[in-house]
């Protein structure tokens, strides 16, 4: 059938339905992203039976009102399930899906609209949860650049442009390395009044403490190289609904294979096939209860169930060098570089593990445990692990970053949690631990000054010391090869 556009919620809505009388059960996507862009995803759940309904969020694009993010969704998405639900090609049944942003005001309607606007079933893609979920590492470390990324290109304004933060460095490479973080918008040229507001954004973990009171099956997705894997997990562990579905791949954010040879022919996955078949289930209720699913072991080719863990195995790392380092905010540690400098004072504690003898199978959390020492009162620690494989290349694993406040020069005992891993490794394959004070542009410098560091405007080098001997890397070890799964069964079932 011909799609038609419509009014939901004083919303702009586009409406396509499948070909038949009718009625369908219904799949909602509310978006900020353009909701054109969605009609082929639209296509796809029309020609296998449902009916799609995509709709703009308050503010953006054909939809009127103001945009303001994260503040809207819940109260929107009720009024645009009840008009759903009222119209004559609907059966009643409805599935809110999307990802990122969409994933949230997804997830909202779920978990804060009254009974008769909830969901039947939940698809919440690498769900940007809110807005302190998307600003700050769960220790509180800001996250710089893809938080200036999306403002840049989607923040107080009606519509979008996805590359305007990359026109921006390319205008001016130093341009997030100005001060304060808070004045970026004049940097860029454009008016953001949102943007020093995002960060007074700190109380983390709001639907996800809801989710234990859900009463909807979910299908949650995500990527091992997701700046959100942790919450997509930490969702679906949470999910009090009758059945909680986990797929957990190889991808970045954009659901795209991440670079590096870590993907395999295996992680293949039709998404779209796999969301209408689960959408199925999960509406006629044949989905078993409880929580299942499938997570992708990288460079093993094949997939795992989820939950899925290694058994902790604490290891001493060698150190190469920077027992004792300067981390100096004028001269950060880059994100968007593996190279070690050999030359001049060291800006980083530099240490690895043997070679392995044997292929080794990590899955689960990493982190990282030691005795340091910051001769400032306030002072991140960044540890990233890093591959080196037998050939010399390196390949990024995992990075993360605490903030510490205490009184200068005083040692103290802390713990990094670096995320979650899924990889098998070759035989000969060293890991290298760096233990630095700044992970720029990714996370904003801390200034060392105990100011703020999205309003400090002077920088301070704050001078460290690592205690070799302290260091412990815990990595989730497998103790014997997996017996591998398919993700359609697991997702299915």
């Amino acid at each position: 059938m011909t799609p038609f556009s419509a009014t939901a919620a004083g919303l702009a809505t586009d409406v396509r339905l499948p070909d038949g009388d009718g009625p369908f059960p219904t799949v909602l996507i509310r978006t900020p992203y353009d909701r054109l862009r969605h009609r082929p995803e639209a296509r796809g759940w029309t020609r296998r039976g449902f009916a799609a309904v995509v709709q703009d969020v308050r503010g953006r694009f054909a939809s009127p009102g103001e945009w303001r993010p994260y503040e809207n969704e819940a109260a929107d998405g009720a009024a645009t399930a009840h008009w759903v639900r009222g119209q004559p090609w609907s059966d009643g049944r409805l599935v809110a899906a999307g990802a990122s942003y969409a994933a949230h005001c997804a997830l909202v309607l779920a978990l804060e609209a009254s009974a008769e606007a909830r969901p039947d079933a939940v698809i919440a893609a690498v769900p940007a949860l809110g807005a302190a979920e998307t600003a700050r590492e769960p220790s509180g470390v800001e996250r710089l650049l893809a938080r200036a990324g999306w403002w840049a290109a989607h923040g107080d304004r009606r519509d979008s442009d996805d590359s305007a933060l990359d026109k921006a460095l390319a205008a001016d490479p130093a341009l997030l390395t100005h001060l304060p973080v808070t004045a970026l918008p004049a940097r860029l040229g454009r008016s953001l009044p949102s943007w020093a507001g995002l960060w007074h954004h700190r109380e983390r973990g709001r639907l996800v403490s809801r989710a234990e009171s859900a009463r909807t099956p979910l299908l949650a997705v995500g990527g091992h190289h997701d700046h959100f894997a942790e919450d997509t997990v930490g969702l679906w562990r949470a999910w009090g609904g009758p059945s909680a579905r986990l797929l957990l791949g190889p991808w970045r954010h954009g659901l795209v294979t991440a670079p590096g040879p870590g993907a395999g022919p295996a992680h293949r996955v039709n998404l779209g096939e796999l969301y209408v078949r689960w959408a199925r289930r999960a509406l006629t209720g044949e989905l078993a209860p409880g929580h299942h699913g499938a997570l992708a072991l990288g460079g093993g080719d094949l997939w795992l169930p989820a939950g899925t863990e290694g058994e902790p195995r604490t290891r001493r790392p060698r150190m190469l060098h920077g027992s004792a380092f300067t981390a100096d905010p004028v001269r950060p540690v880059r994100s968007d570089d593996l190279t070690v400098p050999t030359g001049g004072p060291p800006d980083r504690c530099l240490l690895v593990t043997p070679p392995l003898p044997r292929p080794l199978d990590l899955v689960g959390p990493v982190r990282v445990r030691l005795r340091a020492t910051a001769h400032t009162p306030s002072a991140d620690w960044a540890a990233r692990l890093v591959a080196l494989t037998p050939e010399g290349t390196a390949e990024r694993l995992l990075v993360g970053v605490v903030r510490r406040e205490e009184p200068a020069g005083r040692e103290a005992e802390f713990t990094i949690e670096l995320g979650r891993l899924a990889r098998r490794f070759r035989a000969g394959t060293r890991l290298r631990l760096e233990i630095a004070g700044h992970h720029f542009p990714a996370h904003a410098r801390n200034p060392h000054t105990g100011s703020d560091p999205v309003t400090a405007r002077r920088l301070l080098a704050s001078r460290r010391e690592v205690d070799p001997g302290s260091v412990a890397l815990t990595l989730p070890v497998l103790p014997s090869r997996p017996t591998p799964t398919e993700p359609a069964k697991e997702i299915l079932r």
